[in-house]
């Protein structure tokens, strides 16, 4: 039985959501209508999970948040609006330890909400096995410096390119992504020599906040793939979201390129895509995949098809990740050439390239 804890202002948010998980069987519900309800409930009802939402009056969901992962941290399932600011609080409450958001559906409530009842059912699911990160401590937060204080990207590398010479990383993440990269990316230094490029799970709205966000806390250059865009050393791309992002080659430079999201794939932008276009425009020997924290099966056969065919690969550990779903699908297939927690990966990719 999963306990689970439902926080919105709104008595009818609180109803359509709670008549989801009460048709599930084994899920039991209480409600609450503001974040100072949540924190009390948190406590005394010790609900394995939390769906918060953000804007509420006596107590917002940011701040209910911080009290929550300070008394009694437990999975939280942010809600959040479809739009730049409900993008940035979302993101700010995944850096202070929620696992993963949900996105209110636009125009009435009743009539929409059935859009999300499977993504809903399959969050709350996962986040009650997920592991939690531990919460940083207050100054520990990464430090988010000026563009003019940032180290400067590199100089462009001059040098003839034929097919398949580049380098390139290709990460693939989901559930507990944003804060397991903000682990990671930031630790790559300015010369760092490949491209990389990450496929994030994320809605239209969110991933060019995010890029903003790793921009000013990475050495490298962090750019949304919004339009056609050459990849470069010194640079992450970040798919964008409500698309899938692909590679190929344009004058024989290789290229990132945002499509349509292709219906025969679940999740978004797509991890499984992004690997196989590798496949086709890159020199396996020279790509490196990373498969982190994530629910489902999403880029595992791809990332397994690229080891196969000499690439190197990492999943992140159970030990490290925060839902143990893709990484896990990419073990189970044989394409892991190191299993690593999230804290070893960076240190990691700079030993492979300095070789």
């Amino acid at each position: 039985m999963i306990k689970l804890l439902i926080v919105d202002d709104s008595a009818l948010m609180r109803r359509q959501l709670s008549l989801i998980f009460q048709s599930e069987g084994d899920i039991e519900i209480r409600t609450a209508r503001n974040g100072r309800e949540a924190v009390a409930a948190n406590v005394e009802f010790a609900p394995d999970v939390i769906t918060l939402d953000i804007n509420m009056p006596e107590m917002d969901g940011l701040t209910a948040l911080s009290l929550i992962m300070t008394e009694r941290p437990v999975p939280v399932i942010m809600v959040s609006s479809l739009t730049e600011k409900g993008a940035l609080a979302t993101l700010e409450a995944l850096n202070m330890g929620a696992v993963d958001y949900i996105t209110k559906p636009d125009g009435t409530i009743s009539l929409s909400i059935d859009r999300i009842r499977d993504e809903v059912v399959a969050k709350v699911r996962a986040a009650a096995r997920a592991r939690l990160k531990r919460v940083r401590a207050p100054g520990a937060e990464p430090i988010i410096k000026p563009a003019a204080q940032r180290a400067p990207a590199p100089a462009p590398i001059v040098r003839a390119v034929t097919p398949g010479s580049e380098g390139l990383v290709l990460i693939g993440v989901s559930t507990g992504g944003p804060r397991t990269l903000e682990d990671i990316l930031p630790q790559l230094p300015g010369d760092f020599p490949w491209p990389v490029v990450v496929a994030q799970h994320m809605p239209p709205s969110f991933t060019r906040p995010f890029a903003e966000r790793m921009n000013q806390l990475c050495a490298l250059t962090v750019s949304e793939v919004g339009r056609p865009m050459p990849v470069e050393p010194g640079n992450i791309y970040i798919a964008r979201g409500g698309a899938d992002t692909l590679l190929t080659r344009r004058f024989s430079r290789l290229t990132a390129i945002p499509r349509p999201e292709d219906p025969a794939h679940l999740w978004h932008p797509s991890v499984e895509l992004l690997g196989r276009s590798a496949l086709e425009h890159c020199d396996p020997a020279r790509v490196i995949a990373v498969m982190l924290t994530g629910m489902g099966y999403d880029g595992a056969q791809a990332f397994a098809d690229l080891h196969a065919r000499g690439a190197r690969t990492i999943a992140e550990s159970e030990q490290s990740a925060v839902v143990f779903g893709m990484p896990a699908e990419l073990i189970t297939r044989g394409g892991a050439s190191l299993v690593l927690p999230a804290e070893r990966i960076a240190d990691q990719l700079k030993k492979w390239l300095r070789q």
